[in-house]
C-alpha cells in the first residue's frame, strides 16, 4: 500500500473515532486487506501526517492512550464559541420548591406538596 493512501485512510479513520487509536488498533483495521501496512509504516505515515498538519488549524497529537486529530490551542477561542454555555433558566415552580428545601432542610416531598 503506498504512503499517500495509507495516510489517507488514517486520516479518516481518526476524523471518524470517538476516542484515541493506539497503533495495533489502526493495524488491525487492515486484518481483512491483501496489502497490511506494517507498524512501521503505520508509524511512519503518522509522523509525516504529524508534518503534513504544521500549518493547518488542527493537529494529530500523540497522547498516553493513543493518537488523536485535535485543534490547535492557539484556535481554542474561536471553536469554543461554538459550545457558548447559556445561563440556566429555571421556572418558578422549582425556584420555588429549592427555596422549600433549603429553608425547611431536611424535607421530604410530602412535605413540599403540603405547602405547595
Amino acid at each position: 500500500m503506498d504512503i499517500k493512501k495509507l495516510k489517507n485512510i488514517l486520516e479518516a479513520v481518526l476524523l471518524a473515532a470517538d476516542r484515541t487509536l493506539t497503533v495495533p488498533q489502526m493495524e488491525a483495521l487492515f486484518e481483512l486487506d491483501e496489502e497490511r501496512p506494517t507498524r512501521d509504516e503505520i508509524r511512519k505515515a503518522l509522523h509525516e501526517m504529524t508534518d503534513d498538519y504544521a500549518d493547518r488549524g488542527y493537529e494529530l497529537k500523540q497522547v498516553a492512550s493513543g493518537f488523536r486529530l485535535q485543534v490547535k490551542q492557539d484556535y481554542a477561542t474561536w471553536v469554543g464559541r461554538l459550545w457558548e454555555e447559556k445561563p440556566a433558566r429555571y421556572t418558578r415552580a422549582l425556584l420555588e420548591t429549592l427555596a422549600l428545601i433549603a429553608y425547611r432542610q431536611p424535607i421530604t416531598r410530602g412535605e413540599i406538596e403540603e405547602v405547595r
